[in-house]
């Protein structure tokens, strides 16, 4: 993962930016638990749905944060995949 700055904005860019996005939910989940879900990154479906219905992962927020974890922590040991498991 690069991240590029710009005189417009700064852009991440590279094989793994998908890695960004999953490490962005993992930070709004861990934001749902700690404030006992008063805070959420968006208005919308909260972080903890979203992980649960993509990756299928159950169990209640802490569980499915630890399962989160530790999914992006084998995705980034496999250099010859991308975050979702593909081969390149």
């Amino acid at each position: 993962m690069a991240v590029k700055k710009t005189e417009v904005g700064t852009m991440i860019t590279g094989r793994h930016i998908g890695l960004f996005r999953l490490e962005t939910m993992l930070l709004g989940l861990k934001l749902e638990i700690e404030t006992e879900g008063r805070m959420r990154l968006t208005r919308g479906r909260t972080c903890y749905a979203r992980i649960k219905s993509e990756f299928g992962f159950k169990g209640n927020k802490q569980k499915v944060y630890n399962q989160m974890q530790d999914y992006i922590n084998e995705r980034k040991a496999k250099e010859d995949n991308d975050v979702y498991g593909n081969v390149h």
